[in-house]
Formats: structure tokens, sequence, C-alpha cells
């Protein structure tokens, strides 16, 4: 059993704590674990445990939401304002929290030139208008090269 402060008023019996609401004032018994043994109940404010309740699942929710993974996929060809449009689709990723994953598409002897694919890339990733922070450098694997970039 807890308190209106917080303070912990040990184990009692139901017809105990009961006793101990305040209707008039507001004050209700709330059970907050049902599955312990003892139960844990609190003496407070229902509509004020149901009001911090919402609002633990709305941070927890906008927790879950922001750490999510993105992609971005362009080509070393691509024209530069495929690039710019490309990179506002970063931009915008990064501004809700998620990280970007860059991937650049490499076909045929665009693989072997690793130096120029690099710099594209580079290129690219300063055309991002977001704060940023690399999270890894650029990177070979699968069909071309890759980078991981996050808000800062």
């Amino acid at each position: 059993m807890i308190d209106e402060t917080g303070k912990s008023l040990g184990v009692m019996k139901r017809e105990d704590a009961l006793a101990l609401t305040k209707p008039d004032l507001g004050i209700d018994l709330i059970e907050i674990v049902s599955t312990a043994t003892p139960p844990v109940a609190r003496l407070m404010s229902f509509d004020k445990y149901r009001y911090e309740r919402v609002k633990q699942l709305k941070k927890d929710r906008l927790a879950q939401k922001g750490s999510g993974l993105k992609h971005v996929q362009i080509s070393a060809r691509a024209a530069v304002n495929d690039l710019l449009i490309k990179a506002k689709q970063a931009d915008k990723f990064i501004l809700e929290g998620n990280q970007v994953e860059i991937n650049m598409r490499l076909r045929g002897r665009e693989k072997y030139n690793k130096d120029w694919a690099r710099k594209k890339i580079e290129e690219f990733a300063a055309m991002i208008t977001a704060e940023h922070k690399r999270i890894s450098d650029p990177k070979f694997g699968g069909r071309g090269m890759f980078m991981l970039v996050s808000k800062k």
C-alpha cells in the first residue's frame, strides 16, 4: 500500500485500505500492480492516474517510433535534381528522428571504381541540409555502397 505522498504504508487488508480513501477529496484506491503478491495499491486521484498513464503511453509510442531505420536509395549516375529530391526525403526522415541508411547502387564496372563511388556518396551526404551525424562511414557491401546517418 502506498499513500498519496508516495510513502509506503506496508501490507494491509483490503477493508483497511478502503477505509483510508477520501471520495469527497478525490482520493481513490487504485490497484497499480495486480500481478504482484500481494497486489500493489495506491491512494491517489483516479483522474490523475489515468492522465499520467496516457501521457506515459504517448511517450513510449513516440520513443518507439523514433528509433526506426529508413532507407534512401540513390544511383551514382543520377542527375543533381534527382539527388536533391532524395536529400529532401532524407532530411524529412532525419527530422522525424529516424536513422537513415543511404544506399547507392552500383552496376557493372562502377563497382570497381571505389574512390569515385565514395566521392559520389560523400557529395550526396553534403546535400542533406538537416543537422546530422554519421553513424558509419561509407562501406561497400551487397550491390553497392551504403552509409548510416542520424539526427545530431
